[in-house]
């Protein structure tokens, strides 16, 4: 069922066995399922994801921050 770091990591098989601990302990620590030792998927907890996926600002303030700014990047002297 699970299988290594810090009791993390679950095959499918253990995974589906036990949804129930997968969801609960990815409360606190994503939990990663993977197929023939390979990660293939990670359960995170909803805050976390919406705290990782949340906008950070526009695109255009993101260009206006860029330390690019007013860098020549298209000169033809090359």
């Amino acid at each position: 069922m699970l299988s290594g770091a810090k009791d993390t990591n679950w095959t499918v098989t253990g995974a589906k066995a036990r949804f129930s601990e997968v969801i609960k302990r990815a409360q606190s620590l994503p939990q990663t399922i993977t197929r023939n030792g390979k990660p293939i998927v990670v359960v995170v907890a909803a805050e976390e994801w919406h705290r990782k996926t949340a906008r950070k600002g526009t695109l255009a303030e993101f260009l206006l921050d860029s330390p690019l700014r007013g860098a020549d990047l298209l000169s033809s002297d090359r």
